[in-house]
């Protein structure tokens, strides 16, 4: 894992901490449990629940260290109108050859959802967005060829 700054809004990052919390009070107590249960069942050789609980735990374990990681290197991203585009805005823009307009939110990877509309700085249209101002053209390679955006409003 890197040291890069992971941006959040304080909605994703409360969001976070409850799930950090839920795992290490709950889902840790009811994988020790299972695993007792299945020691229980004799010869863990050839024990399919003892793996499973194993191969859980290690599983829930990655998603620990992965939250303590982001939430460790976190930067809390206010909502705001600028005059470019940058994490933490509203964009709209219009494809050439288009009539209707797409709206995207820039946020940072982990909150990253095309389905609700907002999409990661990091990602190559987010890149490509990034301090334009509203008028601004841009050109967008993406693999079925490339387009042509413009900022029709920065919120």
């Amino acid at each position: 894992m890197s040291d890069e700054k992971e941006y959040l809004t304080k909605e994703k990052h409360a969001e976070l901490l409850t799930e950090l919390e839920h795992l290490k009070k709950d889902k840790r107590k009811e994988i020790a449990a299972n695993l007792e249960f299945a020691k229980a069942l004799g010869d863990l050789s050839e024990n399919a629940e003892y793996h499973d609980a194993r191969e859980e735990q290690a599983e829930v374990e990655d998603r620990i260290l992965k939250i303590e990681h982001i939430l460790k290197h976190s930067v809390i991203v206010e909502p705001h109108h600028g005059t470019m585009v940058e994490i933490g805005t509203t964009v709209t823009l219009k494809k050439e050859g288009e009539k209707t307009n797409i709206i995207y939110k820039i946020v940072g990877s982990e909150e990253a959802n095309m389905a609700e509309g907002k999409i990661s700085f990091k990602s190559p249209l987010g890149q490509a967005m990034l301090g334009k101002k509203k008028g601004d053209t841009f050109n967008f390679v993406a693999p079925k060829g490339t387009f042509a955006y413009k900022v029709v409003d920065i919120a």
